[in-house]
């Protein structure tokens, strides 16, 4: 199993977003809050291509896991600590829920062998697996530095 490019950008993206609320990092003391960025900042600090950055920014905001905001002194910065942000969430914001196989979404019905299936019971588990592996990881524990 592989992440989308799609997937994989937005948890670069939101590693950068998290860089920038770390202790001191981009906070505005006279407001008491971390500063906000705009996609054409995430962009270049990452590497996404500007449109796709553009289009993460929403679907990550649309999910609640960015706040937003336009005119002046506007941009985005996440919604909550990045300690509570993990890879499920961003995933799951950005290619909808975690499912190995389409018997593994729920109300799925789209496998010809759904009726006489034998593994279909035990495909919850390893999806179950899977998922609680990306819940283990927060975005914080990503920005931290290699030892």
């Amino acid at each position: 199993m592989k992440l989308s490019s799609f997937a994989d950008y937005a948890v670069v993206l939101m590693s950068a977003a998290a860089r920038h609320c770390g202790a001191g990092a981009g906070f505005d003391p006279a407001t008491n809050k971390h500063l906000k960025m705009n996609a054409t900042t995430l962009s270049a600090e990452t590497g996404i291509p500007l449109p796709t950055a553009q289009k993460l920014v929403s679907r990550l905001s649309a999910a609640g896991l960015l706040e937003s905001s336009r005119g002046t002194g506007g941009g985005v910065r996440l919604s909550r600590p990045p300690a509570t942000i993990t890879l499920a969430d961003v995933v799951e914001a950005v290619e909808g829920p975690i499912a190995m196989t389409a018997c593994s979404e729920q109300g799925a019905h789209d496998c010809n062998l759904e009726q006489d299936c034998r593994i279909r019971p035990h495909m919850n588990v390893a999806n179950n697996a899977i998922r609680e592996a990306l819940a283990g990881v927060t975005i914080a524990s990503l920005t931290r530095e290699m030892a």
